[in-house]
């Protein structure tokens, strides 16, 4: 079920004509880094987690309404005068799906023993049998195609569980869409609003209408409502943001993070959306920058090969570990940008990726002003913030901090 044809290219190597990554998909309480731990974000709220027979069942009962969903911080309030921004960090995994490689539970509890957020971009397929693929109908390629595998029903059930967990940790729940076309004339980069429209439809279907697709009625439903809880999503290999905007805020999304080789600014919105790219970072023994994405490192490292050469994993392991924190320093030690770093539940290059965003996290949480949020919490922190402000931070460029400190920055805006 692995998904490596097929990906689209994207700038790894920043600045450096020939050297290109490619982007991927993968079918993987509160202290000091909990979201707005401290002033500017809130604290979070206790809860129990909701019980199965306290919830409103959807549907065909795939989904149910259990209500607020647990472990999220209180209301966000608008930074005050010269006060130092929150330094965000959001870690995000494509594709979402667990395979039996015990990434997805890895990579909750190490989310839970440092009061993290995460966003897992949910692959609608992943919850759509293989026996049942003529249900999907992807724009521009025959029914029941993908470019990623269906899953087993026992990997189905795994990811399931894991999803729902997921929610219930306090962690938001988005899409990567369905199956995942990167090349060829069905690449989602040429796929209209309408056939983005489409394909969010199907996602929707597949995740709230599992139980009706699989036959299974003795497994507890998805602890929430998948049409108010989805506001973002981002896009296989990071196409085709273009025409997807207009669909999305049509459905009211909020944010997309879909744009490739950002850099480490703080975020404007396009076309009402708010646009979280993946961000050029530096990456250490090279004169280029790299994208904040595991993909895009092993492609600059083994050549897109998720089998390199076993003696260069503890070099790769160690470069990986030093971009990502690399660029969390440049933020944090400069303009405060948010820091966005993409992943998948692979094992590429004897799983040295998965070991170096572990590190990284390790690293990251629990310093003063870090908030290891969602996007959903970051979108919700921005729009509560005075537009003026955001747009005072947006002019200072990557590694440039304030001339004077904070409180000269804001009085001169």
């Amino acid at each position: 079920m692995r998904d490596i044809s097929r990906r689209g290219l994207l700038g790894a190597g920043i600045g450096a004509a020939a050297a290109f990554g490619l982007a991927a998909c993968s079918t993987g309480e509160s202290k000091q880094g909990q979201p707005g731990a401290a002033k500017g974000g809130g604290s979070p709220t206790d809860g129990a987690s909701p019980k199965a027979k306290d919830a409103r069942l959807i549907g065909d009962g795939s989904t149910s309404d259990t209500g607020k969903q647990p472990r999220q911080p209180s209301a966000p309030v608008r930074l005050e005068p010269g006060e130092t921004p929150p330094q965000f960090v959001i870690f995000s995994w494509d594709g979402a799906g667990e395979v039996g490689n015990g990434l997805f539970p890895r990579f909750l509890e190490l989310a839970k023993d440092h009061d993290a957020a995460m966003t897992f971009f949910l692959s609608g397929l992943y919850l759509l049998p293989e026996s049942k693929k003529t249900l999907y109908r992807p724009p521009n390629n025959p029914v029941g195609a993908s470019d990623i595998g269906y899953l087993t029903d026992e990997h189905i059930k795994d990811t399931l569980k894991n999803v729902r967990q997921a929610w219930l940790d306090g962690h938001e729940i988005g899409t990567h869409f369905n199956g995942h076309f990167c090349g060829g004339s069905g690449t989602v980069g040429s796929w209209t609003p309408a056939q983005w429209q489409s394909e969010i439809d199907q996602a929707m279907s597949f995740v709230t209408e599992w139980r009706t697709n699989t036959g299974w009625t003795d497994l507890d439903p998805l602890p929430f409502d998948y049409r108010k809880e989805l506001i973002g999503g981002r896009t296989p290999c990071l196409l085709g943001q273009e025409n997807l905007l207009p669909t999305a805020k049509k459905l009211g999304w909020r944010y997309d993070a879909s744009s490739p080789g950002g850099t480490q600014i703080w975020p404007s919105k396009l076309n009402g959306v708010w646009d979280f790219p993946l961000q050029a970072v530096p990456f250490p023994g090279h004169g280029f920058e790299v994208l904040s994405m595991d993909y895009n490192m092993l492609a600059n490292q083994s050549k897109n090969s998720t089998n390199g050469m076993t003696s260069r994993y503890a070099e790769w392991r160690e470069q990986a570990a030093g971009a990502y924190l690399a660029g969390f320093d440049r933020a944090y030690e400069s303009n405060r940008a948010p820091f966005f770093i993409g992943n998948h539940f692979e094992q590429w290059n004897g799983g040295i990726y998965m070991d170096a965003v572990e590190e990284a996290l390790k690293k990251i949480a629990g310093k003063k002003d870090v908030r290891l949020v969602s996007f959903r919490q970051f979108t919700d922190w921005l729009d509560a913030q005075d537009p003026a402000v955001i747009e005072k931070l947006r002019t200072l460029s990557p590694g440039q901090s304030p001339d004077g400190g904070w409180n000269s920055f804001f009085k001169a805006a």
